[in-house]
């Protein structure tokens, strides 16, 4: 009899217990969430499509207008205009990452300096922050002593007038 109960709650366990430990399941979406209707095969094959497509046009360095055209708007010159401002900017001052491709394609000797110039950057940006932590914090810490010496000189002025009262 109690072989039996143990080889029961062991199937139980590893048939429950240990799939959920193992596979966790998710826990159910909020009540004001709708659920979606499942894509039909044509439906996932054209999602697949296009997810393929924009995937083998990342590998582009520029996406135009002719890979995404539902992107760019062809009403109004005014963005033209302020999309050619960008660029002008990026291309002045290119980004960190750009600055790295470009190091590492020319070798190690490239590539040191550039790294050496992000982390510099990095600690710069990571020391200023906690510098205005810190200063921050202390100018805090100032002001709850300001109010706690306030309060207990009222409370010892409070106490010196009932005295002498």
């Amino acid at each position: 009899m109690k072989v039996k109960v143990v080889c029961r709650k062991l199937y139980d366990y590893v048939r429950y217990d240990l799939k959920e430990i193992a596979f966790p399941s998710s826990l159910p979406d909020p009540p004001h969430i709708k659920k979606r209707r499942k894509l039909t095969w044509y439906e996932r094959f054209l999602v697949l499509k296009e997810a393929s497509r924009l995937y083998a046009a990342s590998w582009v360095r520029d996406i135009g207008p002719d890979l995404r055209p539902n992107d760019y708007k062809k009403d109004d010159g005014t963005e033209d205009k302020s999309n050619g401002d960008k660029s002008r900017s990026t291309e002045t001052e290119p980004s960190a990452l750009e600055d790295i491709a470009v190091a590492a394609r020319g070798g190690m000797e490239t590539l040191r300096p550039a790294l050496q110039r992000l982390y510099m950057t990095r600690a710069s940006a990571y020391r200023d922050a906690l510098k205005s932590f810190i200063e921050g914090y202390q100018e805090g810490i100032q002001q709850v002593m300001e109010k706690k010496e306030d309060s207990s000189k009222a409370q010892q002025e409070g106490n010196t007038d009932k005295n002498s009262a």
